[in-house]
């Protein structure tokens, strides 16, 4: 059996933790940012190897990563969390 990456599981904490939250909003935000602009065309995809299905991945997220710094640098967009 292959493994591919290596899981962290966290402990259940009986009292909330601040930092955590944090991070959790972070990565909450990131991912509203990312999916509305990392377009992965319809259809069914097969790939041999996971290897293959992350890298169909990060080229659909370096297009879209491309593509909104090209609307920023037009004046198009306006970078979030930034008084323009």
């Amino acid at each position: 059996m292959k493994s591919v990456g290596r899981r962290v599981a966290r402990q259940i904490a009986l009292n909330a933790s601040g930092a955590l939250l944090a991070e959790g909003a972070r990565f909450s935000e990131t991912l509203a940012r990312l999916a509305p602009m990392a377009h992965v065309p319809k259809g069914v995809y097969r790939f041999a190897s996971h290897e293959q299905a992350n890298r169909h991945e990060q080229d659909c997220l370096a297009r879209a990563m491309a593509s909104l710094a090209w609307e920023r640098r037009r004046g198009r967009v306006q970078p979030r969390g930034h008084a323009g």
